[in-house]
């Protein structure tokens, strides 16, 4: 048995120490939105964030984790898909197949946090998942979309003070 906080929730699960948390993700608390691909940690169709940062899921393992980690999965970002990233997505149509896009998000929710203007180049360093559709003009015209919108309350905050 394993203590898990993910999306916010401290979760038990009942698995073995060496078990991948891709797999106590989507087969024993029913959060498939991360996606299996590779098993070898290069595709990217796993990442979640574990303590805020970009963690494949697929190569690390339950008994790495400790009770206190927060473990942020797809479904943690909005409770209807309503983060600026998962709006800008779909704004601009990204995903063909939608397989990879799960963990593209994650990617950039985790780039914009560190970097709420990225250039391409940053977006380019930073999305390093693996898009067989090859949506990558739409996946970088959709970061800089949300770019613009999550900055969009900053300025009108600047504007009051």
């Amino acid at each position: 048995m394993a203590r898990l906080n993910v999306n916010g929730r401290n979760v038990d699960v009942e698995v073995d120490d060496d078990t991948p948390l891709l797999w106590a993700l989507r087969e024993h608390l029913a959060l498939t939105g991360t996606k299996y691909g590779c098993d070898i940690a290069q595709c990217g169709a796993c990442v979640v964030q574990i303590n805020g940062e970009l963690q494949k899921s697929c190569s690390i393992t339950v008994g790495d984790l400790k009770p206190a980690d927060r473990i942020l999965t797809i479904e943690g970002l909005s409770a209807n898909g309503t983060h600026p990233v998962q709006r800008a997505w779909s704004a601009l149509d990204v995903p063909q197949c939608g397989y990879c896009q799960s963990g593209q998000i994650m990617t950039a929710v985790a780039l914009l946090q560190a970097k709420p203007k990225p250039t391409d180049a940053d977006i380019d360093a930073a999305m390093t998942g693996i898009c067989r559709c090859g949506t990558y003009q739409r996946i970088r015209a959709a970061i800089h979309h949300a770019a613009e919108e999550m900055a969009k309350p900053r300025e009108k905050d600047k504007r009051k003070g």
